[in-house]
C-alpha cells in the first residue's frame, strides 16, 4: 500500500501531445508511474477535483508525493532535476539552449494553436471548414523553423547523437502532424528522418497515444 502511495501519478489524456512528452521522459528515466486518465472530450478537466490540481484545466499533471506540477515544460524540468538518471539535457550550454529553443517552438508556437479549446472556438466562431487549414498553417510554419534551426546541429537525433529534450517535444508533434492533420512531411526531410529514428525507440513507442490505457479500442 505504501509503495503504491509513493508512486508517481500522471494525469494524462491518451491523445494529448503534452502528456505524450512526459510519458517519454518517464519511460527513458525508468520511472514507474500510475496513469490516471482525464477525458478531455467529456470535460473531466473542468471537474472541481482536477481544477484543484491545475486551475487552468490542462493535462498533464504530475503528482510526486506532496509535489503537484502542471505544464509539460515544468514537469520535464522537475523530472530532470529530481531524477537525474538518463539526463535529457546536454551539459554543453549552447546545446542546452538549442534544446530549449526547439522545445519552445513546439510548446509555444505550434501546440497551443491546435489544442481542443482553440479548434472548438474556430469551429464555432469561424467555420468548421477552417479548423484543419488553420492547424496545418501553424504546424508547417513551426516545422519550417525547426528544419532551419536544427539543420546544422542534428545527428541521429535532433541536437546530436543522444536523445534529448528537443526530441521529446518533437516526436509527439510530428506524429500529430502526420496522423491527425495530414501534413505533407515530404517538405520536411530532417523531421521525417528524426521521426524514423523515434520509431525505433521502445520508450517512444510505448508512450504513443494508441498504447495508453484510455485509448479507444480498435
Amino acid at each position: 500500500m505504501a509503495e503504491g502511495e509513493n508512486k508517481l501519478k500522471l494525469y494524462s489524456y491518451w491523445r494529448s501531445s503534452c502528456s505524450f512528452r512526459i510519458r517519454i521522459a518517464l519511460n527513458l528515466k525508468g520511472l514507474e508511474y500510475q496513469y490516471i486518465p482525464v477525458n478531455l472530450l467529456k470535460g473531466e478537466q473542468f471537474s472541481p477535483e482536477f481544477q484543484k490540481l491545475n486551475p487552468i484545466g490542462y493535462v498533464p499533471v504530475l503528482v510526486d508525493g506532496d509535489m503537484i506540477i502542471s505544464d509539460s515544460f515544468a514537469i520535464f524540468m522537475y523530472l530532470e532535476e529530481k531524477y537525474p538518471q538518463h539526463p535529457l539535457l546536454p551539459s554543453d550550454l549552447a546545446k542546452k539552449a538549442l534544446n530549449f529553443q526547439a522545445a519552445n517552438i513546439v510548446s509555444s508556437s505550434i501546440q497551443p494553436l491546435q489544442n481542443l479549446a482553440v479548434l472548438k472556438y474556430i469551429e464555432e466562431k469561424v467555420s468548421p471548414d477552417e479548423k484543419i487549414p488553420w492547424t496545418k498553417f501553424h504546424i508547417e510554419k513551426g516545422f519550417e523553423a525547426l528544419e532551419k534551426l536544427l539543420k546544422d546541429h542534428a545527428g541521429k537525433y535532433a541536437t546530436g547523437d543522444e536523445v534529448s529534450m528537443a526530441d521529446l517535444f518533437l516526436a509527439p508533434q510530428i506524429l500529430a502532424g502526420i496522423e491527425r492533420f495530414n501534413v505533407d512531411m515530404a517538405k520536411f526531410p530532417l523531421l521525417s528522418r528524426l521521426n524514423e529514428a523515434y520509431s525505433e525507440l521502445p520508450e517512444f513507442q510505448n508512450a504513443k497515444p494508441e498504447n495508453q490505457p484510455d485509448a479507444p479500442s480498435a
